[in-house]
């Protein structure tokens, strides 16, 4: 039994013994900004802030994880050899070289010529397109989404996959755990994978009875799909409705606007590479890489393009790095889309830099938000941008901008699954693709010119007459955004 005068010594005792292991461990090898919110959070609310760090404040996956990710990156390397010399390398802007090498050794994958790319904006005719070219499967379909759900905008692509099957085609499937368990129709979905005989699995199931644990918001948030390796698709869609059939959306009227992007060429072995690691990772089973050579076609209307796979199982924040140096390379132009901007500090500087450095830049926001807190955190840094020149737009209510693209002068873009946030640059799994071409530069800037159109610029002269409580929600959800 404890004595009661003793009971307030021993709590000072461990909080000062929590303080020093913030101190000696949480600091290392974090970012200042991270680590000092995590010592301030168990600093003032000790134990509590404790258990919170023990069960979020690890953002890497568990180490079997990461060396899953290391040994097919080898794999990769070896097998690819070569590759970064089947591109138009002598075209390229003085800086892409620099990003190219950067996104080699950060993700094993290079950078290769040949490719045709396909905008796709609009919601439905995404889907049917994928559809589609499923429908023409006669080996393989590997499909990866963060968020899979069966429903009446789905169901044409279910469908196509249900067809593949009957002919003998193999189709994979992946989808977030969690993400499955917070959306409606989980059930259903995965009874109609199994009715058709498809292959599903779970991407970081969190089954501790089955030993399958992590960190719980490190999550899989990629969107991907290749047929036959020959055609493949990524972007910002899920495979969902486009109110994702939640009730709080469907009685705001909430619609998702997103771009996926259509690939044949070379880079879709890229994207079934991720496809492959990602299964090897749920499966143990690791599938067969196309070996065979690449012949690159030299049509100029084909472009370059580099696959860069990031997230809590590689060691370095490989997208993050990316958007840095590419921001940092511009010399015109940075024109940015992103649903979710809460800009680590090199992002923001970097941003704040290139509009002082005289350029133009741009970003594209939603004007209403599906997370609160995110929402709020965003909005934080508008004013700071509005100062230094930068051109910021929000996309109308009630659609919900969630296009996740940018680009830099006329000729270098990047477009996939990654928020400009720091759940994106850290915590998720995300895929990215670089490219570098002046005609889907273009095609980017009319869908860009399709968002202003749909936008009201935001003015520094207003925005800092907004009510004192939203001031104040902006910069408190602000104070959470580096607790990772």
């Amino acid at each position: 039994m404890i004595h009661p005068e003793v009971l307030p010594w021993l709590l000072l005792a461990g909080h000062i013994i929590l303080g020093a292991i913030s101190v000696a461990y949480i600091s290392a090898r974090r970012r200042p900004a991270t680590a000092i919110a995590w010592m301030l959070t168990i600093i003032f609310i000790p134990y509590v802030g404790f258990v919170a760090f023990m069960l979020v404040g690890f953002s890497r996956l568990p180490k079997a994880r990461r060396d899953k990710q290391k040994y097919v990156n080898e794999l990769i390397l070896e097998r690819t050899e070569g590759f970064d010399q089947l591109s138009h390398r002598d075209d390229w802007p003085q800086g892409l070289p620099g990003l190219v090498t950067l996104n080699s050794a950060l993700g094993a994958l290079p950078m290769v010529g040949g490719n045709g790319v396909e905008l796709l904006p609009d919601y439905h005719g995404s889907i049917a397109a994928m559809a589609a070219e499923i429908d023409r499967a006669q080996t393989y379909v590997h499909v990866e989404f963060y968020i899979l759900v069966h429903d009446d905008v789905t169901k044409v692509f279910f469908d196509a996959l249900a067809r593949a099957v009957a002919r003998g085609v193999s189709v994979r499937v992946l989808s977030d755990h969690l993400a499955s368990l917070m959306n409606p129709g989980r059930k259903e979905t995965l009874a109609k994978l199994a009715d058709m005989g498809a292959e599903y699995h779970a991407m970081l199931p969190l089954r501790p009875w089955k030993g399958h644990w992590q960190r719980i918001d490190l999550r899989n948030h990629r969107k991907l799909v290749v047929i036959d390796g020959a055609v493949g698709f990524t972007g910002s869609q899920n495979l969902v409705h486009e109110s994702y059939n939640k009730k709080k959306n469907i009685a705001r009227g909430l619609r998702w606007h997103e771009l996926m992007m259509r690939i044949h060429g070379p880079a879709v072995r890229e994207l079934d590479a991720v496809f492959v690691t990602d299964w090897f990772s749920e499966t143990d089973v690791l599938l067969e890489l196309d070996t065979s050579p690449v012949v690159v076609d030299p049509a100029q209307h084909l472009v370059d393009a580099q696959v860069v796979p990031s997230g809590p199982s590689f060691e370095n924040d490989n997208n993050l790095k990316l958007f840095v140096a590419m921001i940092h390379q511009a010399t015109e132009r940075v024109s940015i889309t992103s649903p979710y901007f809460v800009p680590e500090d090199s992002v923001l500087m970097a941003i704040i830099t290139a509009a002082g450095r005289g350029l133009s830049v741009e970003l594209f926001v939603s004007e209403i938000g599906d997370q609160a807190m995110v929402y709020h955190a965003q909005r934080s840094y508008y004013e700071a941008l509005l100062r230094a020149g930068v051109k910021i737009y929000l996309y109308k209510a009630p659609e919900v901008l969630h296009s996740k693209h940018f680009s830099i002068d006329s000729d270098v873009a990047v477009i996939g699954s990654s928020n400009m946030d720091v759940r994106s640059f850290s915590l998720n799994m995300e895929i990215s693709v670089l490219i570098h071409s002046e005609y889907f530069v273009q095609q980017l800037r009319v869908i860009e010119d399709g968002y202003r159109a749909n936008s009201r610029e935001l003015e520094l002269t207003d925005w800092v007459k907004r009510p004192a409580w939203e001031k104040f929600w902006d910069s408190a959800a602000r104070l959470t955004s580096n607790l990772q």
